[in-house]
């Protein structure tokens, strides 16, 4: 433990000692309050939760989570920094959840710094926030997996630019595998159970249950397990090129 978390406060000092993290807190407020009281019809919807909240949240996580992981290997591996942390006595899951609970902490800050919007609506009325509570749960879920698919890209290139928009595209797909957008690209060649499992991969739809109350249980072992997979992945890449 030890070791994980003098990893964790590295990455975190790597974030806050730049403008990175500052800028995208600010970004995500930013946006967040544009969309929830401007797009998302905040008043006029007459109605007292935070629905059009939630509902940007997996947009805001597409674009701006894939800037803040980019950097997390690929950097490392363009400096050669890389080869001194693989020196260190740390085992290579600590290297790799080190930075995940880095950029995870970073994602959670942003999203707690948003709590005025929650005391806003109940002060403007009486909401379940019970729902609201599970939606800050949820977006965190997902905002781990995003984090987990970007940080994983991130060890695959020296390129921040490639491994960005890599990201962007896989969890793209992720984001609306439950669409037709996605769907109809495999509609002709797949049969109907493998649709229906690429479906049940959305993030979309996992996380708009979550964020209506609804805590099933197979959405949040959904995001929790994507996680898992991706850091898994990582932790393979980084073995493979450790051995090379």
């Amino acid at each position: 433990m030890h070791g994980l978390k003098a990893m964790i406060k590295r990455e975190l000092i790597g974030y806050f000692s730049t403008p990175l993290a500052y800028v995208f807190m600010a970004i995500f407020l930013l946006l967040t309050g544009i969309f929830t009281f401007y797009f998302g019809n905040f008043y006029e919807r007459g109605q007292a939760d935070l629905f059009p909240f939630f509902t940007w949240h997996p947009w805001l996580y597409l674009f701006l989570i894939p800037a803040i992981t980019m950097r997390l290997w690929a950097e490392e591996r363009k400096s050669g920094t890389i080869e001194l942390l693989f020196t260190q006595p740390l085992t290579l899951w600590q290297l790799v959840l080190g930075k995940f609970f880095a950029a995870w902490i970073c994602t959670a800050i942003a999203l707690g710094l948003t709590f005025p919007i929650w005391l806003t609506v109940n002060y403007l009325g009486h909401p379940d926030n019970g729902v609201i509570l599970a939606g800050y749960i949820g977006s965190l879920l997902m905002a781990a997996a995003y984090i987990s698919i970007g940080l994983c890209i991130s060890a695959t290139s020296k390129n921040q630019v490639i491994a960005f928009i890599i990201t962007l595209v896989v969890c793209f797909l992720f984001t609306l595998s439950g669409y037709p957008l996605v769907l109809d690209f495999f509609d002709h060649w797949l049969p109907q159970f493998l649709l229906d499992t690429i479906s049940s991969f959305s993030f979309l739809t996992n996380f708009d249950e979550i964020s209506k109350g609804v805590m099933e249980l197979s959405s949040i072992a959904y995001f929790i397990l994507v996680s898992m997979f991706w850091l898994a992945l990582n932790t393979i890449i980084l073995l493979h090129k450790k051995s090379h």
